[in-house]
C-alpha cells in the first residue's frame, strides 16, 4: 500500500484545499491569500530572527570590548587606600574562579597639549606587569609601549580618540590638571587653583569602544598614587575562568574575603546601559511578534472563505460518514500548513541573513556609500550578529502555534455545517 493511501484523509484532503485551484477564479483567490499569509509569516519570522541576532551581537561585541578594559570584578577598600593589596589578592585567589588581579587607583582629570584643546579624562593608575592579568590593553596598544610606564617616570598612555583630539603623538606631551583638593603634589594650590603636571605620551591603545578610546589614560600605579596623595590603590580589579559567573562569585568574595571591602561585578558598572539593551530587545521581540500575529491572523479570512466555498464538500463529507471532528482537522490542517511553510522558510531566510548579516551590510554601505553606524555614537562601527538557536526555537514555536490558534474558530464553524442545508441550493 502507498503512503499516500495510509495518510489520514483529513489530512490529504487539507492538503488539496491548500493548493491552488483550477476551477474557479475564488479558489484561485482564496489561494493567493493563503499564499499572502505566508509570506506574512515568513517575513516577519525571518525579520524577528535578525533583529533579535543584531541586538545579541551589539550587546556581546559591546560587553566583549568593555570588559577587555573593565574589570570582572572590583574590590575596594572602604576606609582608606588599600595597604597591602598582595594579601587581598590571595585572599581573591582562594576562590576558584579568579584567574587574575591587578591594583588600581582613578581619577579624573583634564588634559591640555599645546594650550588650545583641553580633554577631560579617567586617570587610572596600575602596575604595567600586572595589569595584562585582567585586561587587554597592554595587548591594544597601537603605538609605543605600556611597559614604558615606569614609576616616577611620568608617562602616559592615551585612548586613541584622546591622543587624536589633542593632537598628540608618542612622546608628546600633555599637562594634567587634577582639581582633587588635596595638599599633596596633585592638589589644589593655595589660591584653589588646580595643580599641573606634565606627562610624556609613551604609549596610545585602541580598546575598539569609544567611550574608553575617548576618555581613559594609563598612568603608573605610584604615579597615580601621588597625584591622589595615597600611600596604596582604591582596591583590586579582578579577572574570572567565565564573566556570566560575575554577580555569583562578586556575592562569594563578600563573604569570603576579610576587611572591609565593596565588591562590584561588571553588570553593576554598567547597569542603565544593560537595562536599556534588555528593554529595547523584549520591545523588538514584543512588535515584531505584533506582525507575525497579523500575518497569521489573516489566516482566519482565508479559512473563512474557504468554508465558505467548500460547503457542499464538506456536506457531502459528513453524509459518507466524516465526524465534525473529522472535518474541524482538515480546515486546521490547511491553516497549520500555511503557518508551518510560512516559518520555516522565514526561519531558513533569517538564519541564512543573520549569519551574513555583516558582509550584507558592509556590501550595501559599499554600494551607496552610506555608513549606518557612527562609532562615536553607536560605540561601533559594524554591525555584529549573535545568532542563538534559543531564540530561533522560541520564535518558531510562536509563529506555529499563533497560525494554529487562528485556525481555530473557522475550523469548529466548519464542523458546525448542517449537511442538509448546505446541499438544499447546489
Amino acid at each position: 500500500m502507498s503512503l499516500i493511501h495510509q495518510m489520514p484523509f483529513e489530512l490529504l484532503v487539507g492538503l488539496r484545499y491548500t493548493r491552488a485551484g483550477k476551477r474557479s477564479g475564488r479558489n484561485s483567490f482564496i489561494s493567493f491569500i493563503s499564499a499572502i499569509s505566508m509570506a506574512g509569516i515568513g517575513l516577519g519570522v525571518a525579520a524577528l530572527i535578525i533583529v533579535l541576532s543584531v541586538y545579541n551581537g551589539f550587546q556581546k561585541e559591546v560587553t566583549a570590548r568593555m570588559l577587555s578594559v573593565l574589570g570582572h570584578v572590583e574590590v575596594y577598600q572602604m576606609n582608606g587606600p588599600m595597604a597591602d593589596w598582595h594579601a587581598t589578592a590571595r585572599s581573591a585567589f582562594a576562590n576558584p574562579e579568579v584567574q587574575g588581579a591587578a591594583p588600581f587607583v582613578e581619577l579624573q582629570a583634564l588634559l591640555a597639549h599645546g594650550g588650545d584643546v583641553l580633554r577631560p579624562a579617567i586617570v587610572r593608575g596600575i602596575l604595567p606587569e600586572e595589569e595584562g592579568k585582567v585586561s587587554d590593553v597592554p595587548r591594544q596598544i597601537r603605538s609605543g609601549s605600556f611597559a614604558d610606564l615606569r614609576p616616577g617616570g611620568a608617562g602616559i598612555v592615551l585612548g586613541i580618540e584622546l591622543a587624536r583630539e589633542l593632537d598628540v603623538k608618542v612622546g608628546g606631551k600633555v599637562a594634567m590638571a587634577l582639581a582633587s583638593g588635596g595638599g599633596g603634589t596633585g592638589g589644589s594650590t593655595g589660591g584653589g587653583a588646580p595643580a599641573l603636571r606634565t606627562f610624556t605620551v609613551v604609549g596610545i591603545f585602541e580598546a575598539g569602544h569609544n567611550e574608553f578610546d575617548s576618555t581613559l589614560a594609563y598612568v603608573h600605579l605610584e604615579d597615580g598614587a601621588r597625584l591622589l596623595d595615597l600611600a596604596g590603590p582604591f582596591g583590586l580589579r579582578l579577572k574570572l575562568r567565565d564573566m556570566d559567573r560575575a554577580p555569583e562569585v562578586a556575592f562569594q568574595l563578600k563573604q569570603t574575603m576579610p576587611g572591609d571591602l565593596l565588591v562590584r561585578d561588571w553588570s553593576k558598572l554598567n547597569v542603565n546601559w544593560f537595562a536599556a539593551v534588555q528593554t529595547q530587545k523584549k520591545m523588538m521581540f514584543i512588535i515584531l511578534t505584533l506582525i507575525i500575529a497579523v500575518a497569521a491572523f489573516n489566516l482566519v479570512a482565508t479559512l473563512v472563505m474557504t468554508v465558505t466555498d467548500k460547503q457542499a464538500d464538506i456536506a457531502i463529507l459528513r453524509t459518507l460518514g466524516a465526524s465534525p471532528r473529522s472535518v474541524m482537522k482538515i480546515f486546521m490542517v490547511q491553516g497549520a500548513l500555511v503557518g508551518v511553510l510560512g516559518t520555516a522558510l522565514g526561519v531558513a531566510g533569517g538564519v541564512l541573513v543573520a549569519l551574513n548579516v555583516g558582509s550584507i551590510v558592509a556590501g550595501i554601505e559599499a554600494l551607496f556609500g552610506v555608513h549606518f553606524l557612527a562609532k562615536d555614537i553607536y560605540f561601533i562601527s559594524e554591525v555584529p550578529s549573535d545568532l542563538r538557536w534559543l531564540d530561533v526555537a522560541v520564535i518558531g514555536a510562536t509563529a506555529v502555534g499563533l497560525a494554529f490558534l487562528a485556525t481555530l474558530y473557522p475550523s469548529w464553524w466548519a464542523a458546525r455545517v448542517k449537511p442538509a442545508e448546505a446541499l438544499r441550493y447546489e
